[in-house]
């Protein structure tokens, strides 16, 4: 068993605290991202999508529509988001943060998953697919955070 890490960087001309709102507004995540819906099930304590919140994404990959309950778990305003998955992937203590630390020239986000197991056979697999669709996400809400300051 054992625990596994899915960590990816990206960059983006943009500053930190236009990333942090995208990345705060579950309903901007469709948008940018490989997501076709979100809801948000149940509000943070603080702010809607503050501590506590549930957020609900729906994405769709080979043939298959995913549905991956969220909670917010932490938010320090424009340098974190960290949350933990309810339900939706086979994967236990799955927890992610995502940091932006404020560069020359914009923004370096490192996006840091952990996960403790899977089905038998399965974490390897889901860690390689993981990699790929955040590392995915991070460069899409890099770009898009850019061409959106860009066009301000």
């Amino acid at each position: 068993m054992g625990s596994y890490v899915i960590d990816v960087t990206a960059h983006s001309a943009a500053a930190p605290q236009e990333i942090f709102a995208l990345l705060a507004d579950g309903t901007s995540w469709p948008i940018w991202g490989a997501w076709t819906a979100f809801t948000l099930e149940t509000p943070g304590e603080d702010a809607p999508e503050g501590p506590g919140a549930v957020r609900v994404f729906t994405s769709r990959a080979w043939g298959r529509t995913t549905v991956s309950r969220e909670r917010v778990v932490e938010v320090v305003p424009d340098r974190r988001i960290g949350y933990r998955l309810l339900s939706g992937l086979p994967l236990r203590n799955y927890r992610a943060t995502v940091d932006l630390e404020p560069v020359d020239g914009g923004t370096t986000i490192r996006w840091r998953a952990t996960f403790d197991g899977a089905p038998p056979g399965l974490a390897r697999f889901y860690r390689r697919v993981l990699s790929g669709f955040i590392a995915d996400a991070a460069r899409r809400v890099a770009g898009y955070a850019q061409l959106h300051t860009a066009t301000r």
